[in-house]
């Protein structure tokens, strides 16, 4: 299916020109068609010669109800542009112009309606749109003359779209959703519905979405959908739907405006940096202003860069991402002040003094598209999934200047940064206090702060650390035990004689050895700490486990204590230890044996 919206001055017959293309009455309202006036949006659907579905949103011409016909025109990708032969260009027909031509529309179809009412031709009066049209994305749009009353070009009318139609970009059902309401109602039996046009993406029977209204948002599930009044199990892009909502909402509670969405696939945002596109310069513009993106209508902010950078800080929050294009309205205005795309959806605070004019700079070298190595390089780590949130495309290719870990990018600079930093720390420590195990891995994370910390076993590779049990060193540097060396000296030499009598606690302290300086000789591969108190060399276990292997097995505790010459002091912990390590094993309460 392909969604139209029509555009032009009131009363030029866009209303009588999708009946007579459709044979159904677009205006939904018994006021309306009373008093031959298009107040809100119409709907109505017909099938071309070539089996192309077509829907139409009809949209008011007058100028009180703008902010309606921006609602219809606003998420549809294509405009079929109206104006009467026998009155050419009017004051609507400029603010219909300045609406397509802020939403950046490229695609549509011109069509010079009541061309019984003009007799001597419509030469001028297509010479005038075509001059008014020139700076908009429907210059070279096709233009066809016609007569709904006697059916004059119709078939024209109708071939002209039907090419035009053939020649747009294919559409992506498998983007993710979003649906920008233009209506909720309720229908007995079945609740709440409401509809929109999809643009993108595919919703099907079952999904579960998000419902993001005026003041609240909330998990809804799709139980059932239509799309031209055909009961559908899924509709893609791009079409006009109804969706049956499961949900605590009633339809009174939902708003055009609202928006439903895939689930944790939009960045949902209040503040944006945006790019002036068309209309009034952002320095002369009011700072209240009237922004509608999709069916969406928020009031903003606007704080101005330059004349053509800004920040809009909206009156609610929307899923918005790069690339959007905005109509920006003054105030209590019936006309379109200036148009505008979004530049970035996560802007940085401004806090500084000068940070206005540094921005506009910035702004001003950005691509309203994105550029992937920039976004890396102001946050020095993002997920790709956060980029991809944002609108970034062409994420397949890991930008240069970029290192990848898994779905998560660093800016090469920062993750140098974080290298040096952390080696500077780790080296500095280990000259300050050579007893120190290392820099402890919390400290490490503030060091490099929350993005590195994520990444820290990269970091201490890259920047050749090691880490060991919890701490972070310098790798193959045998620890200075500084002032401890002599009495560790003395205590190396005693147990290389009696290797099982492990020194009392005062005769630690005779040596000035407490538990650091313990501790510091055990990682420098010195000593090996037992529980209990219980000090001896690293090659005692492989030495107990010679003489125990010579017992009769299997063995008591007091068997092995008497065969190593010790203490039940060393022997119960050093048993423990070699059954931890899996070289003796525990039969019983008493008896162990050689694993």
């Amino acid at each position: 299916m392909f969604v139209v919206a029509t555009a032009g001055h009131v009363d030029h017959g866009k209303s009588t020109l999708v009946r007579a293309l459709t044979g159904m009455e677009p205006d939904r309202w018994a006021e309306e068609r009373r008093r031959g006036l298009t107040i809100d949006l119409g709907f109505a659907w017909t099938r071309l010669a070539s089996g192309k579905d077509v829907a139409f949103v009809d949209v008011p011409g007058h100028e009180r109800f703008l902010g309606n016909m921006l609602a219809g025109l606003g998420p549809a990708p294509v405009v079929c542009f109206v104006v009467a032969a026998d009155e050419g260009w009017q004051a609507q027909s400029s603010d219909h112009r300045d609406a397509v031509a802020a939403l950046g529309i490229s695609h549509g179809i011109v069509v010079l309606t009541r061309s019984d009412r003009a007799p001597g031709g419509v030469d001028e009066v297509l010479a005038r749109v075509r001059s008014e049209l020139a700076g908009t994305g429907l210059r070279d749009a096709p233009a066809v003359t016609v007569s709904a009353v006697d059916g004059t070009g119709l078939g024209e009318l109708r071939r002209a779209l039907d090419d035009m139609l053939g020649s747009l970009p294919e559409p992506e059902p498998e983007a993710r959703v979003r649906l920008w309401i233009d209506r909720s109602f309720t229908i007995s039996g079945a609740g709440t519905v409401v509809t929109g046009t999809l643009t993108a993406g595919t919703l099907a029977q079952g999904d579960r979405l998000l419902l993001l209204g005026h003041a609240d948002a909330g998990p809804v599930s799709v139980r059932a959908l239509h799309s031209c009044n055909r009961s559908a199990h899924s509709v893609g892009p791009s079409s006009r739907v109804a969706v049956n909502l499961r949900s605590r909402l009633s339809a009174d509670a939902i708003h055009r405006g609202d928006v439903l969405l895939t689930e944790d696939s939009w960045p949902v945002v209040d503040t944006i940096d945006v790019r002036r596109t068309m209309g009034a310069s952002f320095t002369d513009a009011p700072g209240q202003l009237l922004v509608h993106i999709g069916t969406a209508a928020v009031p903003g902010r606007l704080r101005p860069f330059d004349p053509d950078h800004a920040r809009l800080a909206l009156g609610r929050r929307l899923p918005l991402e790069l690339g959007d294009r905005l109509v920006l309205r003054a105030t209590g205005s019936r006309s379109v002040l200036a148009g505008a795309q979004i530049l970035d959806v996560d802007p940085p605070a401004l806090d500084r003094r000068g940070d206005s004019s540094r921005r506009a700079g910035v702004l001003a070298a950005m691509s309203p598209g994105g550029d992937a190595l920039t976004e890396v390089a102001r946050r020095g780590a993002v997920r790709v999934e956060e980029l991809r949130r944002m609108g970034l495309s062409g994420l397949a290719r890991i930008p240069d200047g970029v290192k990848a870990f898994g779905g998560l990018w660093v800016y090469e600079t920062v993750f140098d940064a974080w290298r040096r930093r952390l080696r500077s720390a780790v080296e500095q420590l280990s000259e300050q206090d050579p007893l120190a195990a290392g820099l402890s891995h919390g400290a490490a994370g503030d060091l490099i702060g929350p993005g590195g910390g994520a990444l820290l076993a990269e970091v201490v590779r890259e920047a050749g650390l090691v880490q060991r049990a919890g701490f972070i060193s310098l790798p193959g540097q045998r620890q200075d035990l500084g002032a401890a060396e002599a009495g560790i000296a003395t205590l190396e030499n005693r147990l290389e004689i009696a290797p099982f009598a492990a020194p009392e606690a005062h005769d630690l302290d005779a040596l000035g050895l407490g538990a650091r300086e313990l501790a510091a000789a055990e990682r420098s591969g010195r000593l090996l700490r037992l529980g209990d108190g219980v000090v001896l060399l690293p090659r005692a276990p492989a030495l107990a486990m010679r003489e125990l292997a010579a017992l009769p097995q299997p063995f008591t505790a007091s068997e092995a204590r008497k065969a190593l010459g010790t203490t039940r002091r060393v022997a119960i912990p050093l048993l423990e230890y070699l059954d931890s390590r899996g070289w003796t094993r525990r039969l019983d309460s008493s008896r162990r044996t050689i694993a």
